[in-house]
């Protein structure tokens, strides 16, 4: 399962202020929002993003069951290629049960491996 998603985007500020309107008929509003970021979402979980990011046009997290299964995603995707983009650990300043581990796909996007446990 899909955990997030962020886009990146050229002009943060314009792109919020459009997707604030855009995803309002969707129950969509502003759960999250960093400098160069902004987490739309439905019932206080930031699902879809935007932001000036680094490396690749696309991010995409899927969803892990337990800590042990991040760490094997990343065991795998680095194993198959890919570059590191941040080893599993907590992401305390996402919340504090936030265990991710992120890797570069061979054109640059970055992926991630995410349990809220």
């Amino acid at each position: 399962m899909i955990d997030h998603v962020t886009v990146s985007v050229s002009d943060v500020a314009a792109s919020r202020d459009f997707y604030e309107k855009a995803l309002a008929p969707l129950g969509y509003v502003i759960v999250m929002q960093f400098p160069q970021a902004v987490g739309f979402g439905v019932g206080g979980k930031p699902d879809f993003w935007i932001g000036s990011r680094g490396p690749g046009k696309v991010h995409v997290a899927f969803s892990a069951s337990d800590r042990k299964t991040v760490d094997a995603f990343y065991a795998a995707a680095m194993a198959a290629g890919g570059r590191d983009n941040g080893a599993p650990g907590v992401r305390a300043h996402y919340h504090p049960t936030y265990y991710g581990a992120f890797v570069l796909d061979p054109d640059g996007n970055n992926i991630e491996a995410v349990c809220h446990r």
